[in-house]
């Protein structure tokens, strides 16, 4: 390369990794995310392209329906302490109140795991009562289900911690990459030594990794933590920080159940087979997915921040920011994955190039969506949880009624076109709220306030 191209070629990621402003950190930070996120993406389509064609069409499609179940349940059950962290934190240490500070970084994890522990077990006795009524194929998975839950609470409750200090490689890593790749080693292991990978082993080994990545990411954090505030004494504040938290939770309940929905009601409707294909495009979009949610967990806990010291200017300019940051990026990753959607596919077997078609219409909702950024994040950290869980209740109903509706007749296009047509009808919804509450005009396009109203 000529030195003149070379010298501009540095310069420009000079002047998009580099600096010290908040633009450039976030920048930077969020960066950071998407490359664990995307790397992470890459391992997990291997291990679900490994798992599709070791286990075949029917067991892969049992393993998916119950760690569908897994993920949404698991990512609900921290009553959303990972997402209030990213608010809670840095109110206490603007505030300087050490000692609740403290009392939260141990508090939070210990009534995380204890509730969640209580909530499988009676999970696990919901599923021997309903047995009878039950694929038997899928009982025995549900119970291995029930058993990695607690562990994966544990596990987001310490991601929404390290993400509040901008530890975004430990927040991440070990729930993104160390449990993929242990998921990879066990159930390839198995394979090599010629035991039958059907659902249950399946799940015994994503359990397994839930729980040795959750265990190895509390030593790191401790040690973080130890280093980074003194040690004093600690307050609990339970109730307070479940005021903040249930509304988010409702939040994050609704964004979940909205995300999970279309699998969990084709199930019901088409067989495990096609499950696995719709799955398998559900996969192959993430990387779009990912966007959104690198900037959401960078963002969040500076919006808290910038509101709790009153900069308004500061806070708008920092959103604006976010909302560029999270479209174009997504806009480019969908055209690029909707044109490699079919080698990508045949990845996992010849008979998953079939959802090619759906791959189109479950993009729509994800592009339109990233057109106004993690303005959710936003709400929830100044305060406007219940009209964004409202906003999201309305969301998920539509979401249930179109897929009950379409997915009989259509299947896996019924699934795509029903989520993206409650993406679309969510994003109008947030928008029009964040204008109202707000004042601020947030899409990545056309004019906006200059300073949000308090």
């Amino acid at each position: 390369m000529p030195t003149g191209a070379t010298a501009r070629l540095r310069s420009m990621l000079g002047g998009l990794l580099g600096g010290s402003s908040e633009a450039s950190v976030t920048k930077r930070l969020a960066g950071t995310v998407f490359m664990v996120r995307v790397f992470s993406a890459a391992l997990a389509y291997l291990s679900q392209i490994l798992l599709a064609r070791w286990m075949g069409g029917s067991d892969y499609g049992v393993y998916v329906y119950v760690w569908t179940w897994v993920l949404l349940l698991g990512s609900m059950m921290d009553f959303g302490i990972s997402a209030s962290a990213q608010k809670i934190i840095p109110e206490y240490r603007t505030r300087g109140e050490d000692a609740l500070l403290r009392g939260f970084f141990s508090g939070s994890r210990w009534m995380t795991f204890a509730v969640s522990a209580v909530v499988s077990l009676l999970l696990a006795g919901v599923v021997r009562l309903l047995s009878p009524w039950i694929d038997a194929s899928t009982v025995l998975p549900l119970y291995i289900g029930c058993i990695t839950l607690p562990a994966f609470v544990v596990a987001n409750t310490q991601d929404g911690i390290a993400r509040s200090h901008d530890w975004m490689r430990l927040g991440l890593i070990p729930q993104f990459i160390a449990r993929q790749s242990l998921i990879i080693g066990i159930t390839a292991g198995a394979f090599a030594l010629g035991f039958n990978l059907g659902a249950t082993a399946a799940m015994l080994a994503s359990a397994a990794a839930v729980w040795i990545a959750m265990i190895g990411q509390m030593v790191v954090l401790n040690r973080r933590l130890a280093g980074h505030v003194e040690a004093g004494p600690k307050a609990y504040d339970f109730r307070g920080w479940l005021a903040i938290s249930l509304p988010i939770l409702m939040v994050e309940g609704f964004y979940l159940l909205l995300s999970y929905t279309d699998v969990l009601v084709l199930q019901q409707f088409r067989s495990s087979e096609e499950v696995g294909v719709y799955f398998a495009v559900v996969k192959t979009l993430a990387l779009v997915s990912f966007i959104h949610y690198a900037m959401s967990a960078t963002t969040a806990h500076r919006f808290a921040e910038y509101h709790a010291l009153g900069d308004n200017a500061r806070l708008s300019a920092y959103v604006a920011h976010a909302i560029k940051w999270t479209f174009w990026p997504s806009l480019a990753a969908t055209i690029l994955l909707l044109a490699l959607g079919k080698p990508l596919l045949w990845l996992f077997g010849p008979q998953f190039v079939v959802g090619y078609d759906i791959m189109f219409v479950a993009a729509i909702g994800l592009v339109v969506r990233s057109a106004i950024g993690p303005v959710e994040r936003l709400l929830n950290m100044l305060g406007h949880q219940h009209i964004c869980a409202l906003a999201y209740a309305l969301a998920f109903v539509m979401n249930v009624v179109l897929c009950v509706v379409l997915i009989p007749r259509f299947g896996g296009h019924g699934a795509a076109a029903a989520t993206s047509i409650s993406l679309v009808f969510e994003t109008v919804l947030l928008f029009w709220i964040v204008r109202k509450r707000l004042g601020l005009h947030v899409l990545a396009f056309g004019k906006r306030a200059s300073s949000p109203s308090s």
